[in-house]
């Protein structure tokens, strides 16, 4: 199907995983060198004995060393055994659900829906929408379609009724609603997954519907779940949906920081940050920028602040109009803006490959949300740079709280960054002008 975007009334952040497969060869021994975290080994995705279709679809992509989440959990996976995952950001997972669910699909002609996958918010189902669809370019037959709310539910059941898909990608409001005019049957789903699943479950009225269309499946399929933070509390959640589950888990919480990320905080009075701001965005050299703010109101605001000052900025957030959200995101994914000023609508999983930055305006409300929306930068152990501005005692309250939970020390922002610390050499690139 060929995806639009629809509006997702369910929930106004955004959770898309990392699509980052892995690394080109050229880059494993300085990862290896950098510790643990990034696990790259020998092995290569050959070693995982996948359909050729799908070797030939990752080798278009160039990707040649499994992350060490994917070493973990495939060949696992692919034996159609049960999944918990938690595995910092930028490290691949979306990739071990989608190479797992291709590679056991089989392509019959009863058009039965064989994987489910539910996430909480449009830009994420999308993404992985398109990732399903990059890596089948090679096998024959596979249909992925993906819905939200937002749009007429007519639009989903006629496609329904003139296509049947395998693969459905949504977020549970629109996913129940039309399961239960079994207009989607799901009487034959062999592959369940939970993308960001803290998120889905930690929220009473979201867990209840994911819980529902659960019943709606078959007892005996294989459950897969990920995310980049799960705490004690939802891994007993997970549990209750999976059987005798591998659980692969970063248990050492300091192993979640971005080892590639230089992160730094200034304290600063609130009507001094959009100053500061613009100064960091004269003085620091960038691909792109993600700057995170607190509510809609101010991502308006600070976007037309940066405009005046001659920024190309653009601003999204939860409830902007359905076509223009369309446009901000595609503008921003294809590198035809630069700076993004967001709510969390981009804090969980929107992977943009080019964000060298990441401005926490306004600080979050949580250690995970820190964690979350810094690891838009620096992803799979790139080098990448996050400031983020300190104005009242719970901004500082939760900055300590992120560096006592990760033990990691982040340090006063200095007056010079060099360049070479959070970019790559001749990791510039002019913004594209297609």
């Amino acid at each position: 199907m060929a995806a639009e975007l629809p509006e997702d009334p369910e929930n106004e952040l955004a959770d898309y995983d990392e699509g980052n497969l892995d690394v080109h060869e050229d880059a494993t021994d300085e990862l290896q060198a950098k510790g643990s975290y990034a696990g790259v080994q020998a092995a290569g995705f050959r070693d995982f004995l996948l359909k050729p279709e799908l070797l030939r679809a990752i080798g278009d992509c160039g990707f040649e060393h499994p992350s060490e989440v994917q070493q973990e959990c495939i060949p696992r996976a692919v034996h159609g055994t049960d999944i918990i995952c938690q595995a910092k950001s930028g490290m691949g997972k979306t990739a071990v659900f989608v190479l797992t669910v291709l590679q056991q699909l089989e392509v019959d002609n009863d058009g039965q829906v064989a994987a489910l996958v539910l996430c909480h918010a449009r830009e994420l189902a999308y993404q992985i929408c398109q990732e399903f669809d990059r890596f089948s370019k090679y096998l024959k037959g596979i249909k992925t379609m993906v819905m939200f709310g937002g749009i007429p539910e007519k639009q989903h059941i006629d496609y329904l009724k003139d296509n049947k898909p395998h693969i459905v990608v949504g977020t549970p409001g629109r996913v129940l609603a039309l399961a239960k005019k079994k207009v989607l049957k799901l009487d034959k789903v062999k592959h369940f997954v939970l993308d960001e699943c803290d998120k889905m479950l930690e929220s009473l009225d979201m867990r209840r519907d994911v819980q529902t269309i659960f019943t709606h499946t078959p007892h005996e399929k294989q459950t897969m779940m990920f995310s980049a933070t799960i705490d004690k509390d939802i891994r007993a959640v997970c549990k209750k949906f999976a059987k005798n589950p591998q659980e692969v888990f970063v248990d050492d919480e300091s192993k979640l920081t971005l080892h590639g990320l230089q992160q730094y905080y200034t304290k600063i009075d609130e009507q001094d940050k959009t100053t500061k701001l613009c100064d960091l965005l004269d003085t620091l050299d960038f691909n792109q920028v993600c700057i995170f703010v607190k509510a809609q109101k101010r991502a308006l605001q600070l976007n037309k602040l940066l405009q005046k000052c001659q920024f190309p900025s653009v601003a999204i957030y939860g409830r902007m109009d359905q076509e223009e959200r369309i446009k901000i995101y595609k503008q921003f994914k294809e590198y035809k803006a630069r700076i993004l000023v967001s709510t969390d609508l981009f804090g969980r999983g929107v992977d943009i490959e080019r964000i060298n930055i990441v401005v926490n305006y306004d600080m979050p409300e949580s250690a995970d949300q820190y964690l979350h929306r810094v690891g838009r930068a620096g992803r799979f152990g790139t080098k990448g740079l996050s400031v983020s501005f300190i104005s009242s005692e719970e901004e500082s309250e939760v900055l300590e709280e992120v560096q006592q939970r990760f033990e990691v020390h982040i340090k006063e922002l200095p007056d010079k960054i060099e360049t070479s610390s959070y970019i790559e050499d001749g990791k510039i690139e002019p913004p594209s002008t297609d």
